[in-house]
């Protein structure tokens, strides 16, 4: 059976005269770009650049909202009430829907960004309206959810399109979340070592932890970081990796988990 998955990148994270990470190279090997919507990182004009280049290349355009924290690149933790969890989301959706159709392209799909994700990989709940306030803006949009955490558990209640997710260049905990970036190995910069766990993974069909378990999951797509100084190599690195294994590289659907 043919083994085929979507690689994805966060990106659009510069800010005024700030640039940060070399989206169009990123773009050249991706198949999914999650944008900045302007609260943890990225502004308008960013936004638009990035939406536009994406839909040129055909990459498929996805949403990534944060928490309003541009100081803290959004993973400095938040305690939010639902329902303004709930608008945080919607603003910042409506914003990337506005500026992708004005620049030739449609967002298909969510993922959460930094803090916002995290604290939603562990808590069904807050996963859960943050997904509804999606839905609620756009019935079709597919979730991407960070695999095997409570997100995934979120989207399989709601029955929503769902992309699962894992990562190229993080380390995970036994619990499929991830290592905390504060902790020594919590981040990986070396190309060839992300591409060997990454053929790994896709090949077992299971996220490998730090400590070498294995927890099976659905993988439809890998993300390769864009503000890590290696991250347009390591992005290269997999895809040439998954490439001489016969792994197919497309854009992911979108099926219910």
């Amino acid at each position: 059976m043919t083994i085929s998955v979507d690689l994805n990148a966060d990106m659009g994270e510069g800010f005024g005269s700030w640039g940060m990470g070399d989206d169009a190279a990123l773009l050249e090997v991706i198949t999914s770009a999650n944008i900045a919507c302007g609260f943890h990182a990225g502004d308008w004009d960013v936004m638009a650049q990035t939406m536009r280049m994406a839909a040129q290349r055909g990459v498929g355009i996805g949403a990534h909202p944060g928490f309003p924290d541009l100081q803290g690149f959004g993973r400095r933790r938040m305690d939010l009430a639902v329902e303004s969890l709930g608008n945080l989301v919607r603003y910042q959706l409506g914003a990337a829907q506005a500026l992708a159709r004005a620049n030739g392209g449609e967002v298909r799909h969510l993922k959460l960004h930094g803090a916002l994700a995290n604290m939603a990989s562990e808590n069904k709940a807050m996963a859960r309206a943050c997904y509804e306030a999606a839905l609620s803006v756009a019935p079709d949009l597919i979730i991407m959810v960070l695999a095997g955490t409570a997100q995934q558990a979120a989207a399989a209640d709601l029955g929503c399109a769902t992309a699962c997710e894992i990562f190229a260049d993080r380390a995970y905990r036994d619990d499929a979340t991830l290592v905390d970036r504060s902790q020594p190995g919590a981040v990986i910069h070396d190309p060839e070592t992300a591409a060997a766990r990454m053929v790994e993974m896709v090949q077992a069909g299971a996220i490998v932890t730090r400590s070498g378990k294995r927890i099976p999951s659905r993988i439809d797509t890998i993300c390769l970081h864009g503000d890590t100084p290696s991250a347009v190599a390591i992005a290269r690195a997999v895809r040439a990796a998954l490439n001489a294994q016969g792994v197919t590289l497309r854009m992911f659907r979108g099926t219910p988990v």
